[in-house]
């Protein structure tokens, strides 16, 4: 019985392991249409940005005249302008560090705390 018990899982298993891994993602609908004051919205959105000195200064740099920006925006289309316009929300350009240095202190104290737990003394001379 453990023998047939046995091969009936081995042949359960190998059956299983031939399926083939389905994966599925949602797929952006091409067809989504947005109103004109989206677009109004999200050109202002972009606009801002690009008045934005260090963006403006980096874009000259690169060769880019503001006659040039404001001609390749008014050629995108409303869905390019939407998704860029939602890339710039995530996008954090000259945060504070305040949660950088958050994070740096709470290293140090645990580590002051586990050094003063385990026993250990560090002197400094």
């Amino acid at each position: 019985m453990r023998k047939l018990l046995a091969c009936y899982l081995v042949i359960v298993i190998f059956v299983i392991g031939m399926v083939p891994r389905a994966d599925a993602a949602f797929s952006p609908s091409d067809l989504l249409t947005l109103s004109p004051s989206t677009r109004a919205g999200d050109a202002e959105k972009i606009r801002t940005v690009l008045e934005n000195k260090l963006v403006r200064q980096r874009l000259q740099d690169l060769g880019y005249s503001t006659d040039e920006i404001a001609g390749r925006l008014a050629e995108l289309s409303d869905q390019e302008v939407h998704s860029i316009a939602q890339k710039l929300d995530d996008l954090r350009v000259g945060s504070d560090g305040l949660g950088f240095v958050i994070a740096i202190l709470i290293i140090v104290v645990l580590v002051l705390l586990i050094i003063h737990l385990t026993g250990h003394r560090v002197l400094v001379k």
